[in-house]
């Protein structure tokens, strides 16, 4: 079975063809749009020197949508999905058009951060609901298939626009409040406007929930968001497999988060010129782009094993070849190990996050998914913050470390560890 015959399959779907029209519109919105603010005012964690400083910036991106994640959770569970995603483009085209006029209007620093913040938090919160409306739309044998494919078509829609945006990066990297930098956000808001138009094509109760709240029952909704995440983390908790697919889902993206920080500094210290940031982006694209290619074999072959040997083993394998292909850095910090490493770890991670998205979709009731994704994205940026500062205290200037790649080899192997005892079916 094959990626192309999986999406051949799948695409009859009209459900899934419409949501894969929004999400690819918003995703290539977002490649465009943080490549903007990238351009406009340097607000990329990737521009920074010291592991310290990246871990700021990681913290400074992640941290919004990890704060306001717990308000937006029962909200997913309560409103029509289809409805969040019209509206949410919307709004983000309001913000991005804000930035752009302040930008135009040379207005001050902290308005840009804000509204910049507010877009990626906003752009969290549509994932979230996306990924909840898969089970909606999909028969319940096909949700491993699209859970390998969607995400991973967005992804490469983000690449897309990224590099879109990233043309005038490398054409005028000194542009950073001129006409290219507003271009690149005036195309972000474009792309979001139609990603909210392709939310249209969906049916209102497309997506769920099931048994959405009316108008007058919104503001007593927002008044038990507390209560309703707790009984989210409780539900899950019972549930039992879905709550060990999101904690070794956490688990792997700190591991990834060291490896990707380390990256960066590898990138501008060892691969490139400190002192030429042009060719450190250059090489760290580069990383990025072998990532790609990981991610893309894992849409590939995981549909097409996974299902031979249940989630929970391919989840515990994944976790074996992240290993491998940490231990490859452990040996040299040469180009080609990075590179390698690059591919191996990222088709382990997205491997095994292919089939902790099924696991949490197939064990959850619909009433409680959106609280479930939003917890899982929650547990994703706390994850990635964490890596940040880990880095910071153990990774030297340079980022290469042979001790810490082959500790973050070994943990991997322990994770696997714990996780092949874990339950396999919901109680």
């Amino acid at each position: 079975m094959t990626l192309a015959r999986d999406l051949a399959r799948l695409w009859r779907a009209r459900g899934f063809r419409r949501l894969t029209y929004s999400r690819l519109l918003s995703q290539g919105g977002d490649g465009m749009f943080q490549v903007g603010i990238a351009t406009a005012f340097f607000f990329d964690p990737t521009q920074a020197a010291t592991p310290q400083e990246i871990a700021v910036g990681f913290a400074t991106l992640l941290a919004p949508f990890t704060l306001i994640g717990p308000f937006v959770g029962p909200l997913i569970d309560r409103w029509q999905r289809q409805r969040i995603l019209l509206v949410g483009n919307l709004v983000r085209v309001g913000l991005g058009l804000g930035i752009i006029a302040v930008l135009m209007l040379d207005g001050p620093l902290w308005s840009l951060y804000g509204l910049a913040l507010l877009t990626l938090s906003v752009n969290r919160f549509l994932l979230a609901a996306m990924s909840a409306g898969i089970a909606n739309v999909v028969p319940r044998d096909e949700l491993l298939a699209a859970n390998a494919i969607m995400p991973t078509l967005g992804t490469v829609a983000a690449a897309v626009g990224a590099g879109i945006g990233g043309v005038v990066t490398f054409v005028a990297p000194s542009a950073t409040d001129s006409s290219l930098a507003l271009a690149s956000l005036t195309a972000a808001c474009v792309a979001f406007a139609l990603a909210s138009w392709a939310a249209t094509l969906l049916g209102r109760r497309e997506l769920g929930p099931l048994h959405p709240l009316d108008a007058l029952h919104v503001r007593a909704q927002i008044a038990a968001l507390g209560r309703e995440l707790g009984e989210g983390v409780r539900y899950l908790r019972a549930r039992v497999t879905p709550f060990h697919a999101l904690a070794v889902m956490a688990a792997q993206r700190l591991l990834y988060g060291v490896m990707f920080v380390a990256s960066i500094l590898i990138s501008r210290h060892l691969l490139g010129d400190p002192d030429r940031p042009e060719q450190s982006l250059g090489a760290f694209t580069v990383v990025l782009g072998f990532a790609a290619v990981g991610f893309g074999l894992a849409a590939v072959v995981t549909p097409w094993l996974a299902p031979r040997v249940g989630p929970h083993r391919w989840i515990a394998g994944a976790l074996v070849v992240g290993a491998a292909g940490q231990s490859l850095l452990a040996a040299t910090s040469a180009r080609w190990a990075l590179l390698a490493a690059a591919v191996v770890v990222s088709l382990a991670v997205q491997a095994a996050k292919i089939a902790v998205d099924t696991i949490v979709q197939r064990d959850t009731a619909d009433e409680y998914r959106g609280r479930a994704f939003t917890l899982y994205d929650m547990a994703y940026n706390v994850a990635f913050i964490a890596s940040a500062a880990i880095a910071a205290v153990v990774l030297p200037a340079s980022g290469y470390s042979s001790l810490v790649m082959a500790g973050l080899a070994v943990a991997y192997l322990a994770v696997a560890a714990l996780f092949v005892q874990a339950p396999r079916t919901p109680a």
